[in-house]
């Protein structure tokens, strides 16, 4: 199934249809402020198995990250975090970057990396932001299968390739084609770890 959704107001009764499909144990596919990306609710394991499986990855060694409505979440997510840690974030969000951070008892066992680690997002797009805030709590996420390819542009082609594979396509419009720049701060200075769409500044 495909949903139409307006990219700057979207529609509440669509955003609901899309956290209830989360809540459910539903896979999407949506957009945000870089690319197309595969979603669950971070609370259903098997949501995150099926990705895993899409994806042809094992949850221990996946790079998935908790795509978030705003900085509540780092609290709750993550832990240690000092003062000029919280501000750096605090600068470079809603936007294009994903902090790898120490995870907190909150983050269920299955998205726990070897390194005991998670990557929080908050990313600069209206469809997201509401999909989050409606769910109550972060959307796992992670790119799509395979190299980035022009298709994974176009909600169209997309939901071609990927229908039988999820439960909902979010098409937002055109997507973009940079992924979004990972910032390691497991230590007290930040390290760019894949440089993508955000520049650190």
């Amino acid at each position: 199934m495909i949903i139409r959704i307006h990219p700057e107001n979207p529609q509440g009764r669509l955003i609901k249809q899309i956290a209830d499909c989360l809540r459910n144990g539903g896979v999407i596919i949506y957009p945000t402020d870089t690319v197309y990306g595969l979603g669950c609710d971070i609370f259903q394991p098997k949501a995150v198995e099926r990705i895993c499986r899409i994806k042809g990855i094992d949850p221990e060694k996946a790079n998935l990250s908790f795509v978030c409505s705003d900085l509540s979440a780092l609290s709750k997510y993550a832990r240690s975090i000092s003062t000029p840690q919280y501000r750096f974030i605090k600068q470079h969000i809603p936007g294009p970057f994903t902090f790898i951070l120490p995870a907190s008892k909150e983050v269920p066992k299955i998205l726990k990396s070897k390194k005991d680690t998670i990557g929080l997002r908050v990313p600069d797009h209206n469809i997201t932001h509401a999909i989050a805030a409606e769910l109550g709590h972060p959307i796992l996420s992670s790119s799509l299968p395979g190299e980035m390819v022009e298709e994974y542009t176009d909600p169209e082609l997309i939901f071609n390739k990927f229908e039988k594979l999820v439960d909902l396509v979010v098409d937002g419009g055109i997507g973009g084609i940079e992924y979004s720049t990972v910032i390691d701060m497991t230590d007290d200075v930040p390290v760019v770890i894949r440089q993508g769409l955000g520049v650190v500044s």
